[in-house]
């Protein structure tokens, strides 16, 4: 972690990448996603009056998508910060060409690095079990890429795969493939520590205590839950070619404009926690 004897004052946060910076799974009553992103936003806008916030990331895009689909847009906004999270789903896939995976994080980060203060990259967090076993080597090959980018590109690397506590299922919703809220919040503590701002919780990295293991008669209901529900409808959109990101656009991503847009608090004169935004800028 970076020590800065002057609190930061960022005034712009822009967040492009997949459904894990879009928030999924940090359920809202309303249906809606919050997320680690949105959390960050609204810690660093009670900091900062002025402060303006686009979440751009859409589920099940690939780094192709993101770099056709949100790269340019983000660029545009000139934003004091950049957060990109790319290329997880790629190493997911059966078939992967990770020198293509590489190339293109590299040209993301070529025409982001230039037009914001702070670019942030990050190791993502891998929940411990089977697949992560399996996909090991192409995460780890990914995130060797965004170490070396960073270096290069003066980007800050939030290392999430390292940390302990988001291993622990309990962090994970059903689908095992999303964050639950309370992980969502420690990877905003994470990202925002990494931004120099005085740390809310110095314990996130830290497991959560133990509990009694769920019982066998527990793990194969779930087991067959998550089958049903989550693997094979993931499966079903491997094999046609589909994405659960099909038709839809980040929160702050206009379809018909074609452009992306801010949000500020709708109230600046409140000094406490956002609780609503307000659209600027179309």
């Amino acid at each position: 972690m970076h020590t800065n004897p002057t609190p930061p004052a960022h005034t712009s946060l822009v967040a492009i990448g997949d459904s894990f910076t879009e928030g999924m799974s940090d359920l809202l009553p309303d249906g809606s996603y919050r997320g680690w992103a949105d959390l960050l936003a609204t810690r660093m806008a009670a900091r900062t009056p002025g402060f303006r916030y686009a979440n751009l990331a859409v589920r099940g895009k690939l780094i192709a998508q993101i770099v056709d689909e949100q790269v340019e847009a983000a660029a545009a906004m000139n934003a004091d910060v950049i957060t990109l999270v790319g290329g997880l789903n790629d190493t997911l896939r059966p078939k992967c060409d990770m020198g293509r995976v590489r190339g293109l994080l590299t040209e993301a980060v070529e025409r982001l690095a230039p037009s914001c203060k702070q670019l942030v990259l990050m190791r993502s967090p891998g929940r411990q079990g089977p697949v992560l076993e399996r996909f090991r080597p192409r995460m780890e090959e990914l995130f060797a890429c965004v170490d070396e980018l960073a270096k290069r590109h003066d980007a800050l690397v939030v290392d999430l795969y390292g940390a302990p506590s988001l291993g622990d299922p309990r962090l994970w919703d059903v689908d095992r493939l999303h964050l639950t809220h309370e992980g969502h919040r420690r990877v905003a503590e994470a990202v925002w520590q990494s931004l120099d701002y005085e740390p809310e919780d110095t314990q996130w990295r830290t497991p959560m205590p133990a509990t009694l293991p769920p019982g066998w008669l527990t793990r194969r209901s779930a087991d067959a839950r998550f089958a049903k529900e989550y693997l094979l409808p993931w499966i079903g959109r491997r094999l046609t070619g589909r994405s659960s990101g099909d038709g839809r656009t980040g929160a702050q991503f206009s379809a018909e404009l074609g452009k992306a847009f801010w949000v500020t608090p709708a109230d600046h004169t409140n000094p406490g926690p956002v609780t609503d935004w307000r659209r600027v800028g179309l």
